[in-house]
């Protein structure tokens, strides 16, 4: 039983690092991006 544990808590946290790594490649793209400020109107 311990080693199911073991196995699971293994498993998420590998997940949690992959999951980290998506989420912080994800924001180094937006960033590189130039954001619209939602507060200015649209330019027609």
């Amino acid at each position: 039983m311990a080693r199911q544990d073991k196995d699971k808590a293994e498993r998420l946290a590998a997940a949690l690092r992959e999951n980290l790594r998506r989420r912080k490649a994800q924001a180094r793209v937006a960033s590189d991006q130039p954001k619209k400020d939602p507060t200015q109107p649209a330019s027609e």
